[in-house]
């Protein structure tokens, strides 16, 4: 059985609902929604392109600190409440994964866990090494 490697980010929501920001089995890592939430509102405010790319730097981190990279992201998951900034987030991935190309998914929800967040973003990866 592989070794189960837990990273945390220290966020409220993590002591809430008991989860993990990214978990390592093996060479897979998967990490949890990452909203832009922030103590004083999200970052990037009320813009959804912000948001998105403070998720995607959330899960950047979150990878490297599991061993892996954006270069091992198979699979993308984005939720939002306003599918109409398709085209905005797209170019937000882009700019993250150009060259990559993980699958990816993109759903309009009707709420995320706080009104001001536009978007969440989730993400699997896999180590070939």
């Amino acid at each position: 059985m592989s070794k189960r490697q837990l990273i945390a980010a220290g966020t409220h929501f993590e002591k809430i609902f008991g989860y993990s920001r990214a978990v390592r089995v093996g060479p897979c890592v998967t990490v949890a929604g990452c909203t832009a939430s922030a103590p004083n509102g999200p970052v990037g405010g009320p813009d959804i392109v912000a948001q998105t790319a403070e998720c995607l730097q959330r899960i950047k981190d979150a990878l490297e600190e599991a061993g892996a990279s954006l270069q091992d992201v198979v699979r993308t998951r984005f939720y939002v409440t306003d599918i109409s900034e398709l085209e905005a987030i797209g170019r937000v991935h882009l700019s993250f994964f150009a060259g990559i190309l993980p699958a990816s998914t993109i759903v309009e929800v009707s709420a995320l866990a706080h009104p001001s967040l536009l978007v969440e973003v989730e993400a699997d990866a896999f180590l070939d090494s």
